[in-house]
């Protein structure tokens, strides 16, 4: 069997109704494409019928990879262990909720053979989405923007092209917290934008809820940012300033005998609620930060592997260095 010229990576979490759609116009493009594909897709613990559709469409087609994580590990981690395991020179990442359209990959393509080696798509329109995520998405990009210590393009996603050389780098790269369309703007290149119109999800519910939103807009400014350390020193310059224009308000009221509108409690009262504010927001900026150094101290792997199924085992000298665990027993 050829080895695959085309890798595409798809995390799944939850989409047994999404799979045989995926599949259909998936491979309707992979038959477009002018070299050997693979089609990886990633496990990411899910607690439906997912994995059983992946072992149906691997027995229906030999292009169909699997990799099983042993439980749900995030989007981001999946993302990852897909880029770990691919066989291409060129990896393609996309959604399995086929908001991210797949026949906009020969697009891609053609701007890789063109010397392009990061092709993200950016979104010019999200068709169906509502009001306040539109809103909150706007905000974040630019936000994001102005924080970040390296340019992220804006209303991008995880859905992209990226060169043999890029998925190395990003592969070696040891960080546990991953906020993959941050670390592809991290390692440089050229890279170029296509654009597109969001879809809606095909089917099922949309899995990244506001909760797990914040929590990927928090991991990403806190990678690529050091501003919320800044943050604390500055607000701890703000009180200190606030405690020494109060110092010279009390005093002159003393020297004046004038009768304030705030004395007593209410001026301690008020100083009390400001500091105490201040240094809770700097504990907590600060608990951030620690907490990462936590995690990759830790050194564990970043994720564990129940089951492997289609992928080659003749790299099996680079695939030891992987932060996994894994069953070497694969079904090729």
């Amino acid at each position: 069997m050829l080895k695959p010229q085309y890798s595409f990576i798809v995390p799944v979490f939850n989409e047994e109704e999404t799979l045989p759609e995926l599949y259909k116009r998936v491979s309707a493009v992979m038959d477009q494409m002018d070299g050997p594909v693979e089609l990886v897709l990633v496990n990411d613990g899910s607690n439906d019928r997912s994995l059983a559709e992946m072992r149906v469409l691997r027995q229906r087609d030999s292009r169909v990879c699997y990799v099983s994580l042993a439980r749900n590990f995030g989007h981001q981690t999946a993302v990852t262990a897909g880029l770990n395991f691919i066989q291409g020179q060129v990896a393609v990442i996309l959604d399995a909720d086929l908001q991210d359209p797949p026949e906009l990959i020969p697009e891609m393509v053609g701007l890789w053979q063109q010397g392009y080696q990061v092709v993200y798509a950016q979104r010019s329109r999200r068709r169906h989405a509502g009001w306040f995520k539109r809103l909150t998405a706007y905000g974040f990009y630019r936000i994001l923007q102005r924080l970040s210590d390296v340019t992220i393009p804006s209303d991008t996603g995880d859905f992209c092209l990226l060169d043999r050389q890029v998925v190395d780098l990003l592969n070696a790269m040891p960080e546990r917290n991953r906020y993959i369309r941050g670390l592809r703007s991290w390692v440089g290149f050229r890279q170029t934008a296509i654009r597109f119109e969001r879809d809606s999800r095909f089917a099922g519910e949309v899995k990244y809820t506001l909760r797990k939103s914040f929590a990927l807009a928090i991991n990403s400014i806190l990678s690529f940012s050091q501003v919320p350390l800044r943050l604390a020193t500055y607000l701890g310059l703000l009180s200190a300033s606030f405690a020494l224009i109060m110092m010279f308000v009390v005093l002159y009221w003393r020297l004046f005998s004038i009768s304030p509108q705030l004395v007593g409690f209410s001026i301690i009262t008020i100083a009390q609620f400001f500091l105490g504010a201040v240094q809770l927001i700097c504990i907590g900026i600060l608990g951030e930060y620690i907490g990462r150094i936590y995690e990759e101290v830790k050194a564990r792997p970043l994720y564990t592997v129940s089951e492997i199924v289609g992928l080659s085992n003749t790299e099996d000298n680079r695939r030891e260095s992987l932060p996994c665990y894994r069953n070497k027993d694969s079904g090729v």
